[in-house]
């Protein structure tokens, strides 16, 4: 009887680790290493021994998901061809010459002879003043004039006579002197009574106003009967403005990022078309001149574009949207602006090989009239993606909506 009962108090032992090792295979895996195939199997097999329910079946594998519809684009091309470089800016027209007519005297205004906002032509005459006054005294000068002169003869021919007498002891040499010194002094005032005539001669001009440069004039603010004040020094002293209206600038401000272009681009005689905003009519001219420093404050450096404006379609202090062509570059690669995205690595575009969409990274220079110009990464004749590229992945199918218009 003591062997049987310690035979089931060892079988019950062998039962209770036989159950813990099912219960927490872990654990013989970690203490017993070489029991732990048993344990497992025991875990395993442990739910229908105690619940009499069999073990639950592993989950099926999830069925495949269905494959993605291809996604709605619009795609464009990338086209090799010759390229203008356009820079867009707006500028002012602006008067090459611009003058302000005063006097130079105090004097009654006699006659206008040019209307307000004439066309006038250099030399042509606008105002004359009343010059009474300065031709009395241009009189006066040749007046005294012929009196020098007068006297200069007769000092002349004392000093012949002295000579002579002189010569023959007959006289003092001091009388010969002194005619000598009149003649001197006559033909001094000769020289001055010329110098007189002269200047009175210039201050005369100046009683006839007239035009120094071609344009058009303003308002002309003094009219017949007024009398004009040269030490009226404020505005309401101009009798009138001329601008220069043919030639004409336009002035504008440029980046100086583009200064090695504008200076080649003004060598080679750039081309510049100006549309005055509000108007539809351009002018053509071209790149006249660059300012000689740049603008530390903003970085711009003014420019000079010059138009003919024979027909004056530009008007000094007039707005307007200039197309600057700096030169024309051969054999460039374009695409539609759309295309260009901007991811993490700097800009690429969608191109569209066999139904699918792929990333190909480019680089560019700049953008005008809706195209970019591609540097590097494509070759020309590329199909790219201008519209749904949100929805687009590497190799995402694509189903082209503007295939009927050429695009494949």
């Amino acid at each position: 009887m003591g062997f049987r009962r310690f035979a089931g108090v060892l079988l019950a032992i062998a039962v209770v680790l036989a159950l813990y090792a099912g219960y927490a295979p872990a654990n013989v895996e970690k203490y017993a290493p070489a029991a732990a195939p048993f344990a497992r199997r025991i875990h395993e097999l442990l739910p229908v021994a105690l619940t009499g329910e069999p073990r639950t079946a592993p989950p099926a594998a999830a069925p495949a998901a269905s494959p993605r519809p291809p996604v709605s684009i619009v795609v464009g091309h990338a086209v090799r061809k010759d390229v203008p470089w356009r820079v867009d800016e707006i500028g002012t027209a602006q008067a090459i010459a611009s003058v302000a007519l005063r006097t130079h005297f105090d004097a009654t205004v006699e006659k206008v002879l040019v209307a307000d906002g004439a066309s006038v032509k250099a030399g042509e005459t606008l105002i004359e003043l009343d010059p009474r006054q300065a031709v009395a005294q241009l009189e006066g000068a040749k007046a005294q004039l012929a009196k020098d002169q007068a006297q200069l003869e007769q000092a002349t021919r004392d000093t012949n006579r002295y000579t002579d007498l002189v010569a023959r002891s007959a006289t003092p040499v001091l009388n010969l002197d002194n005619a000598k010194t009149a003649g001197a002094s006559a033909r001094a005032a000769i020289l001055a009574d010329k110098a007189a005539i002269d200047n009175l001669q210039v201050q005369l001009g100046w009683y006839t106003i007239v035009a120094p440069i071609s344009g058009r004039v303003g308002v002309i603010a003094i009219k017949e009967g007024n009398i004009a004040k040269a030490s009226d020094n404020s505005a309401s002293g101009i009798f009138a403005t001329i601008n220069q209206i043919s030639p004409i600038y336009v002035t504008f401000s440029v980046q100086q990022a583009l200064l090695p272009a504008l200076r080649e681009g003004m060598a080679n005689g750039a081309r510049v078309d100006a549309t005055p905003q509000g108007s539809t009519k351009s002018a053509t001219g071209k790149l006249a001149l660059l300012d000689n420093s740049v603008d530390p404050a903003t970085g711009t450096i003014l420019a000079h574009a010059i138009f003919d404006n024979a027909d004056e379609t530009l008007w000094p202090g007039q707005l307007c949207n200039l197309t600057l062509t700096l030169r024309t570059e051969p054999n460039t690669v374009v695409v539609p602006r759309e295309a260009i995205q901007i991811g993490q690595d700097g800009n690429f575009v969608f191109t569209i090989v066999d139904g699918a969409a792929h990333v190909q990274p480019v680089e560019v220079s700049r953008t005008q009239n809706g195209e970019t110009v591609v540097t590097k990464g494509l070759n020309g004749g590329e199909t790219v993606v201008v519209d749904g590229a949100l929805l687009l992945i590497e190799g995402s199918k694509v189903a082209i909506r503007n295939a009927q218009n050429g695009a494949t």
